[in-house]
This record gives structure tokens, C-alpha cells and sequence, in this order.
């Protein structure tokens, strides 16, 4: 008899604990965005915590220097592939680019870089991501990012509800990004378009409507079509390299006034052209880059720089690869 009682306490179900601040986030996400406070506890009850999740967030790529960065996105592999979906979608991407006035090879190539275009759109359950960084975000980083993703988790419940998504079932990044353009919950709430007018913005398996959200989120964050990205700019020995970390990544000198603190570049741009500057760490050296509003607007979409240059970087090797094969 006892050996019969010993088993059945190991048969009965053990509720999940609750997470730490759970009371506070119900609370919120119900006043704040009109989610019932019973679905989102029961939801919150059906998330893990992952600690997978929490060692990815700690050794982001966008740490690496640009060297080991650029190697992972600018491959051959990357290219074609970037090649081949420009020209199987290339009516589709001609009139995302005309309608929301995005350069097409930006368009392809931020595809590219996010998932491989849609071969690589992460694993982890949306649910377990958010709430591991909402909840259990790692000290000792250099900024605490819980309330970001707190609030993210917040946008995913009223996503889910609103497209009427499996918001335990749906996947992703490890910091909550889904779909082909990986999108968070907040962007694709925001951003997000239904390109092919079916009725519903499906960023998993609708191509048209991945490209035009794509384009969208440029357009909407100041995207100028046909203008520059980024130069390559040569140091002098005196130059004012202070300047370029102080200044940040939102032109606010122009070509000009970057030149007189000692950075040149090629005599084709405007002395009134508004630009920032960067600095790439190469294997033996470091680089120097004028960059403009256009880098500014891909950074908008992943805020490191290195992102914004393997995107432009690729976007002219697929550019140059269809002009070859035309």
C-alpha cells in the first residue's frame, strides 16, 4: 500500500513555479494592452526558462570584431543564394522597392543576412525566449535589457492574439525574432504588411509578404532611395579619432567638417552630405568608414554597426552578381 501511495505522488502533475514578477507583468500587460490576465497567466505557466537561451544572449555574433563578423555573413554560399531569390521574386521585389522607395538589393540582402532567406529562422519557442530574458535576464552584461524584452513579451501576447497565432507553439530567435525577416513582436505589430492581400501578415510563409514588410520598416525609419550608404574614408595621422565614438552613428557632421578633422574621402559626395564615422577593426588594422542616413536606417533594424556594413557589403556582391548573370 504504501509503495502504491509512494508512486501515485510521483503520477500527480507538479504545476510549473511561478516567475519571478509574474503578478507585476499580468497586471501590466492587462492594463496596458487589454490582455485578459487569466490567458496570460496560463500562458506564462506554459513557458520554461532556458538557459541555452541566456548563454546565446551573453556571446552575441555583434561582439566579434568585423573581421570574424564579416566572415559569417559574406560567403559565396550567401551570395548565390541571394542571387536566386532576387531572381525568382524579382517582380515581387521591383514593386516592394517602387511602392515603400527601398533600393531592391538592401531588400534582398537583409533577407539574407537574418535567415539565409527563410532557411534559418530559429528554433526556440517565442514564448521561452521572452520570457527567459524578460524574467531571468543575465547580470553582469553591460546594460540590464529585461524591461525591453518584458515589454516585448507583452507585444507577443497581443500579437498572437490579434493574427490569431499558437502564441505556445510559435518559433524563433533566441531573443524572440520570427519569421524570414525576423522581426520582434513590437516591429512585426508595427511594421508588418499584407503584401500579397490575402488578408493576414504572414511573415513565416508569405514571400510577398516578407519583402514588403521589409521594405516598409526602411521606408518608415527614413529610408532615402538611390542615395548612399557608407565610403571608405582615409585617416590622416592627426585625425580627430575621438570624435568618431563620442559622435555616435547618426550623421551629425558633415563630409566636410569630417574632412577638416582629418577623415578623406572620394571627391563624388556632397561637402554638405551629412555623415558619421566608423571604425572597423581588420585582422592587421583598422578601417575607416563615412557613413550616412541610409546606414543610420539599417541600423534601426539591428543596432550594431557591423550588422548595417555585412548587410550593405553583401547587398553590392548580390547587385554585382546580377548584373553579371544578365
Amino acid at each position: 500500500m504504501r509503495k502504491f501511495l509512494f508512486l501515485m505522488l510521483f503520477c500527480v502533475p507538479v504545476l510549473a513555479a511561478e516567475h519571478p514578477g509574474t503578478d507585476e507583468f499580468v497586471s501590466r500587460a492587462a492594463s496596458e494592452y487589454e490582455l485578459p490576465e487569466s490567458e496570460v497567466r496560463a500562458l506564462l505557466q506554459k513557458a520554461e526558462y532556458k538557459q541555452s537561451i541566456v548563454d546565446a544572449i551573453s556571446r552575441p555574433a555583434e561582439g566579434k570584431p568585423w573581421y570574424q563578423y564579416r566572415k559569417i555573413f559574406l560567403t559565396n554560399k550567401r551570395i548565390k543564394q541571394g542571387i536566386e531569390f532576387w531572381k525568382d521574386n524579382e517582380e515581387l521585389i521591383k514593386a516592394a522597392s517602387e511602392k515603400f522607395g527601398v533600393d531592391e538589393e538592401v531588400i534582398v540582402s537583409i533577407i539574407g543576412v537574418e535567415t539565409s532567406y527563410g532557411r534559418i529562422t530559429g528554433s526556440y519557442r517565442i514564448i521561452d525566449s521572452l520570457v527567459t530574458l524578460g524574467f531571468y535576464y543575465p547580470q553582469g552584461l553591460s546594460s540590464d535589457r529585461s524591461p525591453f524584452f518584458s515589454k516585448e513579451l507583452m507585444q507577443y501576447m497581443k500579437l498572437a492574439s490579434e493574427e490569431g497565432l499558437p502564441a505556445d507553439e510559435v518559433t524563433g530567435s533566441y531573443a524572440g525574432a520570427m519569421g524570414m525577416g525576423q522581426f520582434m513582436p513590437s516591429s512585426y505589430r508595427e511594421y508588418a504588411v499584407d503584401f500579397d492581400g490575402d488578408g493576414k501578415r504572414d511573415l513565416w510563409r508569405s514571400t510577398p509578404d516578407v519583402v514588403g514588410s521589409v521594405a516598409n520598416y526602411l521606408h518608415r525609419h527614413g529610408w532615402e532611395p538611390g542615395q548612399p550608404v557608407t565610403r571608405r574614408a582615409i585617416a590622416s595621422q592627426g585625425a580627430a579619432f575621438d570624435e568618431i565614438s563620442s559622435r555616435g552613428y547618426k550623421p551629425s557632421l558633415t563630409v566636410a567638417e569630417w574632412q577638416e578633422k582629418g577623415f578623406q574621402s572620394s571627391n563624388e559626395l556632397s561637402p554638405d552630405l551629412p555623415a558619421a564615422v566608423l571604425k572597423l577593426k581588420e585582422e592587421n588594422r583598422n578601417t575607416y568608414w563615412l557613413t550616412f542616413k541610409n546606414f543610420y536606417v539599417i541600423t534601426r533594424y539591428n543596432r550594431s554597426p557591423r550588422y548595417a556594413m555585412a548587410v550593405y557589403e553583401l547587398s553590392q556582391e548580390i547587385k554585382k552578381g546580377m548584373g553579371e548573370d544578365s
